[in-house]
């Protein structure tokens, strides 16, 4: 079994993305503001996410969100890792090691899932590509590089939120490192309990539920 910690850790450092291993779209600067709806109209979210590091090592999981400020990265058996979103901090806790970081959600990209309230225009800029269905939008902070930079990735869906469906992200932190997200079977607006973003603190009980 590979170390898994590394290939995590970039999850946390810098979540940008590319669903498709060619450029992305060039589309018209409206795009942002179709984007931004997506964004907006998203209040729960839950979907398969397959992850990959700049190695090629792979992790899978299963990805829960719900505005505000609530996400919950839970991976497949085995990994003893966990990585959740709640009261404005993004936590990691390794239960193996008995482990738990916390960072400001706002010191990371994924504030951009995050926060409905943003405005993505003053922040993020459309990547070009040559493929008018899929949107791709790179976000990053100018005056805090050390954030990392996050790359969304939609596709044009009748059906989605603001109609465009999000892919993935890729994740490129300051040492860049990059992680790949590519999510599957996105529900949306399907309730989500709160209880879904709590978690044990293995420094106090050395249980995982």
């Amino acid at each position: 079994m590979f170390n898994t910690r590394p290939a995590v850790i970039a999850t946390i450092a810098a979540l940008s993305v590319a669903a498709v291993p060619a450029p992305i779209a060039a589309q018209a600067t409206g795009d942002l503001a179709a984007v931004q709806k997506h964004l907006q109209s998203v209040e729960t979210m839950t979907a398969n996410f397959s992850q990959a590091d700049r190695n090629g090592k792979v992790l899978t999981g299963v990805l829960t969100l719900k505005k505000p400020g609530k996400l919950r990265f839970q991976y497949e058996k085995g990994v003893p890792i966990l990585i959740v979103a709640e009261g404005g901090a993004l936590t990691f806790i390794d239960y193996s090691v008995k482990q738990v970081q916390r960072w400001p959600i706002k010191n990371s990209p994924l504030g951009v899932l995050l926060d409905p309230t943003r405005d993505i225009t003053r922040y993020a800029k459309l990547v070009p590509g040559y493929d008018q269905r899929i949107t791709s939008v790179e976000a990053n902070d100018p005056k805090h590089p050390e954030y990392g930079r996050i790359t969304l990735v939609f596709v044009r869906n009748a059906s989605a939120p603001g109609g465009l469906m999000l892919q993935g992200w890729v994740a490129l932190d300051s040492q860049n490192n990059r992680t790949t997200i590519r999510l599957t079977n996105q529900k949306f607006g399907e309730p989500v309990s709160d209880n879904s973003f709590r978690w044990n603190d293995p420094r106090r009980t050395g249980v995982r539920k």
